[in-house]
C-alpha cells in the first residue's frame, strides 16, 4: 500500500502522530527532497530504502511504487506541507488506481498554517475578513482564467500567495490593478477595515508580509506592504519558498468575536442577548 503522508511546514516535530507513525513503518520512502526536513529521514526504520523525489520524474517514482507493492512493501510518499496544496496527489493516485495500488492520505499542517503561527496572525478575523484565499501567480503552471491574482483581489479577502516570491513585483501589480493602478472605485469610498481598498484590489497600503520557510530554524518574516512587497523582497534576499500573506487581518484591527460575549446565547451557556438572537455564529 502507499501512504500519501503531509510532512508539515517544516519543522520536523509539526508532522501529524499518524504521519509519524506510518514514516516509521514504511519499507520505502520516497521524499521530496528539496522540501522535507531532512532531520524526519531519521524516523525511517532501518533498511528503509531512501529515494529523493526531487531528482525523478513521475513514471519513474511510479515505478518505485509499482516495484515495492510487488515484492509485498509499504511505501509512505512524504509530501511536504498537506499533500492536498500544491502536492501533484491527483496524478499519482489516479495511477495508482490504473495500477490497483491501494492508497490513503494522511493530512499535514499546511505552510500557511505556519505562516500566520509565525506571526500571531488570525485570517479570520470579525469584521476584517471570513474568507482565505489560497493561490498562486501562473508560471510554468498556468492558473484558469478566473483565478488570476488580480481577479481574487477583488475579493478584498485574506490571502496566502504560494509559490511567487520570486515574482513580487509582478504579485503587486496584479494584487493592486483594480485599485491604485485602474483609478480605484466609482465613489472613492472606504470602510473603517479595507485600509485603502478600492475598486475591489488592494489599496497600496494594504498590510502585507513575506514569510520565508516557516517553522523552520532558519524563518525569516518580512513586514511590509503591497506597494513595498518587491522591495522588501528584494532587500532580504528572498525569492523562493516563502509565502506572500496579504489583508487587513494583518493590520490588527477587528470586532471582538461574539462566540465569548458574555451577551452572545450558545448551546452550552445563556446570554444577555435577547432569545431572537440565538443560533447565529460568532
Amino acid at each position: 500500500m502507499v501512504h500519501f503522508v503531509g510532512a508539515g511546514p517544516g519543522a520536523a516535530d509539526l508532522i501529524t502522530l499518524r504521519g509519524l507513525r506510518l514514516l516509521r513503518a514504511a519499507d520505502v520512502l520516497i521524499y521530496a527532497g528539496s522540501l522535507v526536513n531532512p532531520a524526519l529521514l531519521d524516523e525511517a526504520k532501518p533498511g528503509c530504502a531512501l529515494h529523493d523525489s526531487a531528482c525523478t520524474t513521475l513514471e519513474q517514482v511510479l515505478d518505485l511504487m509499482r516495484t515495492a507493492e510487488a515484492a509485498g512493501k509499504t511505501t509512505v510518499r512524504l509530501h511536504s506541507g498537506d499533500p492536498s496544496l500544491y502536492g501533484t496527489l491527483r496524478e499519482q493516485a489516479e495511477a495508482l488506481d490504473a495500477l490497483g495500488i491501494p492508497w490513503d492520505v494522511t493530512p499535514g499542517v499546511s505552510s500557511f498554517c505556519a505562516a500566520a503561527a509565525a506571526l500571531g496572525a488570525e485570517y479570520t478575523t470579525p469584521g476584517v475578513s471570513q474568507s482565505v484565499i489560497l493561490t498562486r501567480l501562473a508560471g510554468r503552471t498556468a492558473v484558469p482564467d478566473g483565478e488570476t491574482l488580480s481577479a481574487l483581489a477583488s475579493h478584498g479577502a485574506s490571502i496566502a500567495v504560494f509559490l511567487s516570491a520570486g515574482m513580487a513585483e509582478q504579485v503587486r501589480k496584479e494584487l493592486l490593478a483594480d485599485g491604485r493602478e485602474h483609478g480605484g472605485g466609482k465613489d472613492g469610498s472606504e470602510n473603517e477595515y479595507t485600509g485603502g481598498r478600492r475598486g475591489g484590489g488592494y489599496g497600496p497600503d494594504t498590510p502585507a508580509a513575506i514569510v520565508y520557510r516557516a517553522s523552520w530554524p532558519e524563518e525569516k518574516i518580512i513586514r511590509c506592504t503591497v506597494d513595498t512587497l518587491p522591495a522588501a523582497a528584494k532587500a532580504a534576499g528572498i525569492h523562493k519558498t516563502a509565502l506572500i500573506l496579504v489583508g487587513n487581518f494583518l493590520s490588527g484591527a477587528g470586532a471582538r468575536s461574539r462566540l465569548y460575549d458574555p451577551s452572545f446565547s450558545t448551546g452550552f451557556r445563556q446570554g444577555t442577548e435577547d432569545t431572537a438572537d440565538r443560533g447565529q455564529d460568532p
